[in-house]
């Protein structure tokens, strides 16, 4: 790109140019879990508005945590490698038992799935519970108490988002989507 004959560069040196924000490489970016729940929310909303008529259904609610989950262990399945070797940073499962982080991706996107057909919850909700509960005290630990400086394996290998408050909420909402669930199907068994 040239300006009044003065050559500036590419696009990020046009950006530079004109005062706006460049991402440096390896900088925080909080931008791929806000797509991620993001479109996990509006897609819930339209399930429950093509399922029920209206986008407001506890459904919703529900269709959201596990169309996350899906959309999570789909970003973790695209470099399931990577994934793991970052999540080995501070999962203390997969620390004493490596293979777990191969299979954690799989188990989320199973839990997921089936949460949202809504089937199969004796399955799905206790391996959403282990998973998360696992998930909470890792990071929990890594980041409150060890005070580590981590980036998260939440959405995939190749992620700069930092480990911490995201990473807990997610492994938290899994823990409150297990238990709502299996307080559901106790309530359908009396």
């Amino acid at each position: 790109m040239f300006i009044e004959g003065r050559r500036i560069g590419g696009y990020d040196d046009l950006r530079r140019h004109f005062g706006l924000k460049v991402a440096e490489p390896g900088e925080t970016s909080y931008r791929p879990v806000i797509a991620v729940f993001a479109m996990a929310a509006l897609m819930a909303l339209a399930a429950s508005q093509a399922a029920f008529g209206t986008p407001l259904t506890a459904r919703a609610g529900e269709w959201f945590i596990a169309f996350s989950m899906c959309i999570l262990a789909m970003l973790k399945l695209q470099d399931v490698e990577k994934f793991s070797t970052m999540f080995l940073n501070y999962d203390l499962l997969a620390k004493r038992w490596v293979r777990y982080g191969y299979v954690y991706p799989f188990a989320e996107g199973l839990a997921g799935v089936l949460m949202a057909a809504g089937v199969l919850t004796w399955l799905s909700a206790p391996i959403a519970l282990t998973i998360g509960t696992i998930g909470a005290v890792s990071v929990f630990k890594a980041v409150y108490v060890d005070k580590r400086d981590l980036k998260c394996a939440c959405v995939g290998g190749s992620s700069n988002v930092p480990l911490g408050f995201v990473s807990l909420t997610e492994n938290l909402m899994m823990i409150a989507m297990a238990g709502w669930m299996l307080a559901v199907m106790n309530r359908g068994a009396m």
